[in-house]
């Protein structure tokens, strides 16, 4: 009996040392700032913002003087009366009460009146999320209803249809690297080549000059919005994680720099890129045995740090970051089917059924991100 006891005495000092030496590795990731406006629900989801498998193994302790705290996120929807700056700090303990991560962030509320009455021109750039057209729609919806004016620059309105009210540049399965390459003329469809590649002497060269004449009126944006990271990183490991998105960065860093020549006092914002549905049903629906949730998790959490670790500093000019992936439900807002348990068992559940694209109610939530960064872009208060 005396051995049994040493031995479970033994594994349990095992177990407790493993589980801090796990906790010790949970990263926290905040941004710098989070945006707000009156009357619009602002989130931040727990599980987003901490690379763990489960993060109801943890205890979150927000502190802020707006908002409440629930289960799986802080919330706040600002009264016209609350604009301003208020610190948001949180604290995170594991289930012995030990304080195993803390962050902090600013939480801007701009007046809904910012901007209201100016006219600007705007172009969103992206990859399938964007391609959907639907938080380019509810962005151009919140415009029409509290301002500013915005022209959407764009060369179609999703899935390659003319250009409407909210054009856009958004292309299903493009990377960064693709709006810099892809140049297939004969391809006869919107993807076969990159808007902003012009060909010179049978070379394919970055021409955002000639996409503005084009496409703005002869003029740079007076924003713009870059929404991409989910191809660059989907496919990738462990063992070749930031290699490659030190790569993916310099191809971010070559296409800002060519919207920077023409457009120096373009406003541009960096979508921090969202994270998946919550559950891996959603990626064996999609990619059977292709892709794991938890891996491309990973991903997209160490591709968001190396963003605000490159961009969040303020050393690029006119470049800032929206904190999308903060924001988003991705528990509730993707897409669900209804299905049976199992082959033996006709009872029906309702699983998650797209691993990177939201259900329109999480891409309006993305809308509300856009609208917030850019509200706090067109206030005197910055």
């Amino acid at each position: 009996m005396r051995k049994i006891a040493l031995l479970f005495i033994a594994f349990m000092v095992l177990a407790v040392a493993a589980g801090a030496a796990s906790n010790s590795q949970l990263r926290l990731v905040l941004p710098p700032a989070v945006y707000a406006v009156p009357g619009q629900e602002i989130n931040i989801y727990f599980d987003n913002i901490i690379l763990s498998p489960n993060y109801n193994n943890y205890a979150f302790d927000v502190d802020c003087a707006k908002g409440r705290q629930d289960k799986a996120r802080w919330r706040f929807t600002p009264k016209t009366e609350e604009t301003g700056r208020y610190p948001w700090k949180i604290k995170i303990y594991n289930g012995a009460n030990e304080l195993i991560a803390e962050g902090h962030t600013e939480l801007i509320v701009s007046s809904l009146d910012a901007g209201s009455a100016k006219a600007v021109s705007l172009l969103i750039v992206g990859d399938s999320l964007t391609d959907a057209s639907i938080y380019p729609r509810e962005l151009y919806n919140l415009c029409r209803q509290n301002g500013p004016k915005v022209t959407f620059n764009g060369s179609h309105s999703g899935a390659g249809k003319e250009p409407g009210n909210f054009a856009h540049e958004g292309y299903g399965g493009w990377s960064w690297n693709t709006f810099l390459t892809q140049y297939n003329p004969t391809q006869n469809d919107y993807r076969g080549k990159s808007k902003f590649l012009t060909d010179k002497d049978g070379t394919p060269e970055l021409d955002f000059k000639a996409y503005c004449n084009q496409y703005a009126c002869g003029k740079a944006p007076d924003f713009i919005t870059v929404m991409l990271g989910t191809n660059d990183v989907f496919s990738l490991k462990e063992d070749n994680l930031d290699s490659a998105i030190d790569q993916i960065l310099k191809n971010a860093d070559k296409l800002i720099a060519e919207f920077q020549k023409v457009g120096p006092d373009t406003q541009i914002g960096l979508a921090l890129t969202v994270p998946p549905a919550a559950t891996q049903d959603a990626f064996g629906s999609n990619y059977q045995c292709g892709q794991t949730r938890w891996q491309y998790r990973r991903n997209q959490h160490r591709l968001v740090e190396l963003m605000i670790e490159r961009y969040g500093s303020g050393k690029y000019r006119n470049v800032s970051l929206i904190p999308v992936y903060v924001n988003l439900d991705c528990e509730n807002n993707f897409p669900t089917v209804s299905e049976p348990l199992n082959s033996r068992n006709s009872a029906k559940t309702v699983r998650q059924s797209n691993g990177v694209h939201p259900a329109q109610e999480g891409y309006l939530q993305i809308a509300d991100s856009f609208y917030a960064w850019l509200k706090f872009k067109l206030s005197d208060k910055q």
